[in-house]
């Protein structure tokens, strides 16, 4: 489904008058910020769509579809980010995850994204789940197998994806391991952490020299008394230990209650060693809520560090690391959780933006505890709707996402065109 610039147009000028006067009103508030490179900040800004959360997500228990117009391939899940896109205009990019979505034609598919103004974001490997035809499976582990046959397995197919992400211009691979052990006794930690970095190490020497590698690490599950890259001190270690092109990839739900991740991406940028985000929202681990649900406030203190932290380090913040969501529940359209999402991380990133950092580092220097919080707490509170939404619409997209995608029936057009009953490769 296509979404006409006329559409967009209409709706825009259907809410043109509300709109102006919010963002009138936001410039009087703030009218000792420089706005206008604010908002060109916000345009530049793009959030990585993946290829698997297009579909209805699933749990332990079952999958309930979303009611109808899944993609059921590569294709038409390039076709729904473009809608995305075109409603948004900062979903520019789509990350795959091999084999769920492996292109038979890498011309044709960068082509076709090319077409919705779309670039290829990481590439994912996949070593928690067996294949079909494989040889070997990874039940007990992958890269940190006391099996050589399993971990050549696991090392080949990384080598693999990663020649599927050069054909489409992809810069960068992510591992995740579910490797670890569910016992204690089962596994010697050890050596399943010196498995894992010579496997890692045999991945890494086949990057590009222009590629990356993300480290990405959790808690627990599907392992649940260890797992192998378990926290951002062992990714760190992995990253040290492989080289300058590894990174330390943080994603939001992989992480034990309560945990600061705020005090995670500054200590990690810090060191230079942060490389890519995936969004999405907890309430008890890792449940791949929509952005912003459930703990906005954390979501704008992760963002506080992530600007200040850029800024030391003079990095520009669209290119500097990798954005991308990395969330899929069962019981909304997929596509409307994304753009919920997509809008709660532009306000995040738009409310870090006006943090006075002047007057913060005075307060902090001065032990001004009290002041630190008004400070921060003063921007958080603030509605700063009207100025993400000025920024889509200085770019082409629509005032109001969400609202145009319901009024023009979306989901019931991809219903027509695909059918009541498909489903979306992978979870």
């Amino acid at each position: 489904m296509n979404i006409e610039k006329n559409q967009i147009a209409q709706h825009n000028d259907s809410l043109s008058s509300t709109h102006q006067q919010r963002f009138n009103n936001l410039k009087s508030e703030w009218s000792h910020i420089d706005i206008e490179a604010i908002i060109k900040k916000l345009v530049d800004f793009q959030i990585a769509i993946p290829s698997w959360a297009l579909g209805t997500g699933g749990t332990r228990f079952g999958r309930f579809a979303t009611g109808g117009g899944e993609p059921t391939n590569l294709e038409q899940k390039i076709e729904d980010v473009g809608l995305l896109h075109a409603l948004n205009n900062s979903s520019g990019a789509i990350s795959l995850h091999i084999p769920w979505d492996i292109p038979q034609n890498p011309d044709q598919i960068k082509s076709l994204a090319a077409g919705y103004g779309l670039k290829f974001d990481a590439v994912n490997s996949n070593t928690f789940q067996d294949q079909p035809g494989s040889p070997v499976s990874y039940k007990f582990g992958s890269l940190q197998h006391v099996d050589k046959a399993v971990r050549k397995q696991a090392i080949e197919h990384n080598i693999e994806v990663i020649k599927q992400g050069v054909a489409l211009g992809s810069e960068s691979l992510t591992v995740w391991l579910a490797d670890g052990s569910c016992f204690p006794g089962q596994l010697n930690f050890r050596q399943a952490f010196e498995n894992t970095l010579s496997s890692l190490q045999e991945i890494y020497a086949a990057l590009p020299s222009d590629w990356k590698m993300f480290v990405e690490y959790k808690a627990y599950e599907p392992n649940f008394y260890s797992t192998t890259v378990g926290d951002w001190g062992q990714s760190l270690l992995y990253a040290n230990k492989l080289g300058d092109k590894a990174y330390t990839l943080v994603d939001l739900g992989h992480h034990l209650p309560n945990a600061n991740i705020e005090q995670i991406v500054s200590l990690l940028l810090m060191e230079g060693k942060l490389g890519g985000f995936h969004f999405n929202d907890s309430k008890y681990g890792d449940d791949d809520l929509t952005t912003g649900s459930i703990k906005p406030y954390q979501l704008f203190l992760i963002f506080n560090e992530l600007v200040e932290g850029m800024d030391a380090k003079g990095m520009d913040h669209a290119t500097g690391l990798g954005w991308m969501i990395d969330a899929s529940h069962n019981v909304k359209d997929p596509l409307e959780d994304l753009l919920q999402s997509i809008e709660a991380i532009m306000i995040a990133y738009a409310q870090a933006l006006l943090v006075d950092r002047k007057a913060l580092v005075a307060a902090q220097q001065n032990n001004d505890v009290v002041a630190c919080q008004e400070i921060l707490q003063h921007t958080f509170r603030s509605d700063l709707r009207a100025l993400v939404a000025e920024a889509r619409l200085r770019a082409g997209a629509a005032l109001s996402p969400l609202n145009l995608y319901r009024s023009l029936a979306c989901r019931k057009t991809l219903i027509q065109q695909r059918g009541q009953n498909t489903v979306a490769t992978g979870l």
